[in-house]
């Protein structure tokens, strides 16, 4: 089966820190998380996925289509959310979802609407008046009216507390479910990704350490186990071992 989406040796470099040849792919109807501690790269390499960052070098192929040539086709088909983003701070979400509906040629108003009373969102709230965990419920909202096949999210679960986390993962598996589409998101809360992911991709330093499904992801890492270690590894503790084995390459380097 074709990848829905497929990023191929992406580079980017700036001073003292770089996207070095980052590759991936993710197949329909998949989670996949985008690990690595705050830095390694996971939000550039989003933003150059979708072209917010010009690259120097590679491709992004989604919906079996070179993404930086058809940008604005694929775009009609992605949905994007971004944690953090205060946009139109003052606004009505009627009014942002006024002025947001214009832009993409399947939007439904009705499945918008679905979404509104699933996440009990008030319209005539304006956006700044939002928690941090009905921000992200709104602009999921928004991104699920149009049929998205992939949704992009940075740090989606960033400043939530467990519950509201725990609440929007369950979501992630029903859209992938009901909806048909698949999710890109990046983290650092390895912990959500043991509850939802189907593969996983790891970053460090600008570098894809690992890429694959869960499974053999976390197989990959069995060296790093230890005697004491009676069942398999966590992300987190995978996470924790690899970055501790690189402070002290740098200390003793």
């Amino acid at each position: 089966m074709e990848p829905l989406l497929s990023v191929q040796n992406i580079t980017k470099h700036y001073t003292g820190f770089a996207l070095e040849n980052v590759s991936f792919s993710l197949g329909p109807k998949r989670i996949m998380g985008l690990i690595g501690k705050n830095g390694a790269g996971k939000s550039t390499t989003l933003k150059t996925i979708l072209n917010m960052v010009s690259p120097e070098s590679g491709n992004v192929t989604m919906f079996q289509k070179d993404f930086y040539q058809h940008e604005k086709e694929c775009k009609q088909h992605i949905g994007v959310v971004f944690g953090g983003i205060d946009f139109y701070p003052l606004k009505k979400l009627s009014t942002i979802t006024d002025v947001t509906c214009r832009f993409y040629e399947n939007w439904d108003q009705a499945q918008y609407q679905k979404y509104v009373k699933f996440f009990a969102l008030d319209e005539s709230k304006k956006f700044k008046e939002l928690s941090n965990g009905m921000k992200v419920k709104y602009l999921l909202s928004l991104a699920l009216s149009h049929h998205a096949e992939l949704l992009i999210l940075d740090e989606p679960t960033s400043g939530l507390d467990p519950v509201s986390r725990d609440e929007l993962l369950h979501v992630f598996r029903q859209i992938v479910k009901s909806e048909s589409c698949s999710i890109l998101f990046s983290t650092h809360i390895t912990s959500d990704l043991d509850k939802c992911a189907d593969d996983i991709t790891y970053i460090q330093n600008g570098r894809v350490l690992q890429s694959g499904d869960k499974e053999t992801f976390l197989h990959s890492f069995e060296h790093l186990k230890t005697p004491k270690d009676s069942g398999p590894l966590t992300l987190e503790e995978i996470m924790l071992r690899t970055e501790r084995s690189k402070w002290d390459d740098d200390i003793t380097a």
